[in-house]
């Protein structure tokens, strides 16, 4: 079965995760046969390695890593590489993977652009 995590940073005010929680409950409603799950890198639950293991209870077996970041910095290109290398060695028999940022895909730019169009 294949899941996918939608990963973001975390912040300290709760109030931050609501586009997150938006944004799965779109995926849930759209894509019902493909679980999902947020995880935070920081200051939020459930952390990457919480989430691979829910869905892992579920009967995952493929999951995809989606990085909700506008660019690949620090966090990605350091913090992230280590914490799915451990989430790998803890659940050998998954296959994990992991997309660029959000931020890094054309659709993704252009649908800012239109926003900032609409607003002028």
């Amino acid at each position: 079965m294949k899941a996918i995590i939608l990963f973001g940073h975390g912040a300290r005010d709760a109030r931050w995760r609501e586009p997150f929680d938006r944004l799965a409950k779109l995926w849930q409603e759209q894509h019902q046969g493909t679980p999902v799950q947020l995880a935070f890198l920081e200051m939020m639950q459930p952390s990457l390695e919480d989430a691979v293991s829910n869905l892992s209870a579920q009967g995952a077996t493929q999951i995809t890593v989606v990085p909700v970041f506008f660019g690949q910095g620090g966090h990605l290109r350091n913090d992230f590489p280590v914490l799915l290398e451990a989430c790998q060695k803890q659940y050998p028999n998954l296959t994990l993977s992991a997309t660029p940022a959000v931020g890094e895909d054309l659709a993704v730019l252009q649908a800012i652009v239109d926003f900032g169009a609409r607003a002028i």
